[in-house]
């Protein structure tokens, strides 16, 4: 307030006096104007304006934030319902220009079939493609390629100080893809077999069912015939072969990958054309249901697990993209020998000849998480991004969206949408939306069990063969901690704490993945049973592995 005696009272803009018995004016004046305050005295009373100078501050950040926040989700809603619209109406753009009523769009989906019940596939870029654009995001790579620079130096230098000279031999890399040539001649004739078996069982199968009298008949044959070729010529031979010849890691999951990749194909091709089959029977429609061969060649090359009788193709193909893919590709696999020569071998080999207790698993789980993070970095950007990008872009291929912002995550049930896109298509619409019609929508809880079930059966499968050893790490990791991450940290979560714990989660069961399989790698080598019993096969080997053991092994 200003003291009478001081002179007339002032005049503000918009013509507010303020007078000495006008406490509450005031008052509504400073915090609509945040002007100055004067004191009886005529001095300002600075740490009152101060502070609420900033909490005007802490409120207009917030409401940015806010507005920030509801822009874009707004703007991810708009664009996700845009590319679902604009896919379901096909060839027509009406839509996109023209907004349709409620009323009129009930109408569109009373006369056409529902196309939301199944995979959409549209023109769109992968995320990172479109992230790497932004100099920020680039900056991260570049340290990555940074950190790939200081690997080799210090494994160059370590050497030579070592050797005395410069050793430049990838043992580790030779070793890991040994007996590359029977790998070769394995998957080509799986392939060929995949490719021929399935269409023809389906084109023999089309051609019969329509004009038969024992149709049921026909349909178990075929069946029986194709789940007699997967169980023993895509499932029993190449693991025969991988188990027989004792291939190493690398050459083992390239045949036993593809092995389950072709599986998947086949069950989709199959999947998808048998209703169409007996659609049209039930119509008695006389047209070719069958695709084309070069239409199922494509599908087996393409970067999906869902068939469609076309995709979105895009008009040219740019070899230098696919180039730059591939030689990233290189550089991810080089990567990966040097985090296991340099922090990974050394480690184990001097932990393998300590005795199993709890202080060397802790010791072991924590100083494994940073090679295992950088192994699940890599293992995401050299498949996930690089090599089925590179496919995509030889095969004209449109629809990118092979992985979504996983990491950006909150929720585990997020997290397993959204870290592979490809494989997470197969289980929703095969397994999750299959076992649903089966039960009539009764049994959800059961059917997002089987799907647990069968990836983490898949999962465990792929690693005890191609290890050489049966450890359900992976396969209790999944069953017991992931379904329980699933329920508990669902997508309800938000905030950016949930984010902390999904990555502190995620980087600690990758450490144990690490340090567990890596243990009972050196004790199957270290320790060898010279007759195992079917007991021994099932037992971890470095649970009763001991350095006498060890120094035994070793002196002979």
């Amino acid at each position: 307030m200003v003291n009478e005696g001081a002179g007339a009272p002032r005049s503000r803009k918009g013509s507010h006096k303020v007078a000495p018995s006008s406490d509450q004016d005031g008052t509504e004046a400073e915090r609509a104007t945040g002007e100055l305050s004067c004191s009886s005295n005529g001095t300002v009373e600075v740490e009152h304006i101060i502070s609420a100078k900033l909490q005007l501050k802490k409120k207009a950040e917030h409401l940015k934030a806010d507005l920030m926040k509801q822009f874009d989700s707004q703007v991810n809603e708009f664009m996700d319902s845009l590319i679902e619209e604009s896919a379901s109406l096909g060839s027509s753009h009406v839509s996109t220009v023209f907004p349709l009523s409620d009323k009129e769009k009930s109408k569109l989906r009373l006369t056409r079939p529902s196309q939301g019940q199944t995979k959409q596939f549209v023109i769109r870029r992968s995320l990172l493609d479109d992230l790497f654009e932004v100099n920020h995001i680039r900056t991260i790579y570049h340290m990555f390629i940074a950190l790939l620079i200081l690997f080799i130096f210090s494994t160059l230098v370590v050497d030579f100080i070592d050797e005395g000279r410069l050793v430049l031999e990838f043992d580790l890399l030779v070793y890991a893809f040994g007996q590359f040539p029977l790998v070769v001649v394995t998957w080509i004739c799986m392939f060929l077999s995949t490719l021929v078996v399935p269409y023809v069982l389906l084109s023999v199968w089309a051609s019969v069912y329509p004009t038969s009298n024992l149709r049921a008949l026909w349909t178990v044959l075929a069946g029986s015939l194709l789940l007699l070729y997967q169980g023993l010529c895509l499932g029993f031979l190449p693991t025969y072969v991988v188990l027989k010849n004792g291939l190493p890691p690398a050459s083992c999951f390239i045949l036993i990958l593809e092995q389950v990749r072709l599986i998947m194909k086949a069950h989709s091709f199959i999947r998808e054309n048998v209703p169409r089959v007996r659609s049209l029977e039930r119509n008695k429609t006389n047209s070719s249901t069958v695709p084309q061969f070069t239409q199922y060649i494509y599908f087996l090359f393409a970067p999906t697990l869902i068939y469609r009788d076309s995709y979105p193709r895009n008009p040219c193909i740019r070899w230098g993209y696919v180039a730059t893919k591939f030689a990233q590709v290189i550089g991810s696999l080089f990567y990966a020998y040097y985090i296991f020569v340099r922090l990974c071998i050394p480690q184990f080999r001097s932990i393998s000849m300590q005795l199993f207790d709890l202080r060397a698993m802790v010791l072991c789980v924590f100083n494994s998480i940073l090679p295992g993070v950088l192994v699940l970095f890599l293992a995401f950007f050299a498949f996930l991004h690089c090599w089925l990008n590179a496919f995509a872009e030889m095969l004209r291929f449109g629809d990118r969206m092979f992985y979504k912002d996983w990491w950006n995550s909150t929720s585990f049930a997020n997290y397993y949408r959204t870290w592979n896109v490809v494989v997470h298509d197969w289980l929703y619409y095969y397994v999750y939306r299959d076992f649903l019609w089966m039960t009539q929508k009764r049994f959800r809880a059961a059917a997002m069990l089987l799907v647990f079930t069968v990836s983490a059966v898949v999962h465990e499968y792929v690693l005890a063969i191609c290890f050489g050893f049966f450890y359900p790490v992976l396969f209790c990791l999944f069953m017991c901690f992931g379904m329980v991450f699933n329920f508990v940290l669902h997508d309800r979560r938000k905030g950016p704490i949930w984010n902390v714990i999904m990555w502190t989660a995620l980087f600690l069961g990758q450490g144990v993945l690490i340090c567990l399989y890596s243990q009972e790698w050196y004790a199957q080598r270290f320790c060898p049973i010279q007759e195992p019993s079917f007991i021994d096969f099932l037992k971890p080997r470095s649970w009763t592995c001991s350095p006498q053991t060890n120094t035994a092994v070793d002196a002979h």
